[in-house]
């Protein structure tokens, strides 16, 4: 926690931004501490350190445009890399899945996908391979990152001002929130492999 404190400080809210605008934008930024860089952050502003207002104006601003350069790429380079037939992980029918599931449950994923680590990483991605009508896109992100970018930190703050000392445990706690996230989503892809 010690490290993530001191890059948080060091870099402030432009590190903020870029590092969410990363984690949501760019597919090789899925290792990023996104819940965990909230909630320190959110700490760090309850023990005076940090501006409330400006984390979450940081991240709000980062996770909006990391998911329109997500879509971007997605739009730009997906179909190419899906089209090809000698490929074991991306394979053209995915596609058609992907439009279909956008279609059905696309604002709820893109909203929802915040809260999810590698999620986030990924669905903007695949909401631009599959063409999700960038309006509506655009409408549920900027609605995703104002929930994420409000709520985490907003707990990071309310604990950090309730529990002393709460820097010292925040990875256990963000560890909690991960797997907490995750099992409903392994739940559902175990049930459809059995289906």
């Amino acid at each position: 926690m010690h490290d993530l404190t001191a890059l948080i400080l060091s870099a402030s809210y432009v590190g903020i931004l870029a590092i969410v605008f990363a984690e949501t934008g760019l597919l090789v930024g899925f290792f990023l501490p996104g819940d965990s860089l909230l909630l320190a952050a959110g700490v760090l502003a309850a023990n005076g350190d940090l501006n409330l207002g400006g984390v979450m104006g940081a991240v709000i601003v980062g996770a909006f445009l990391g998911c329109v350069v997500g879509y971007a790429i997605g739009q730009r380079f997906g179909r190419g890399v899906f089209s090809r037939q000698d490929s074991r992980f991306f394979k053209p029918e995915y596609i058609t899945r992907a439009e279909l599931f956008f279609q059905k449950y696309g604002w709820l994923a893109v909203v929802l996908a915040r809260f999810v680590p590698v999620v986030r990483t990924l669905v903007p991605t695949m909401a631009g391979v599959s063409r999700m009508p960038l309006g509506p896109f655009n409408l549920y992100n900027i609605l995703g990152a104002v929930l994420w970018g409000v709520s985490v930190p907003a707990l990071g703050y309310y604990l950090g001002g309730l529990i002393p000392d709460l820097d010292r445990y925040i990875l256990m706690i963000v560890g909690g929130v991960v797997v907490a996230s995750v099992i409903p989503i392994l739940v559902k892809v175990f049930q459809a492999r059995r289906a």
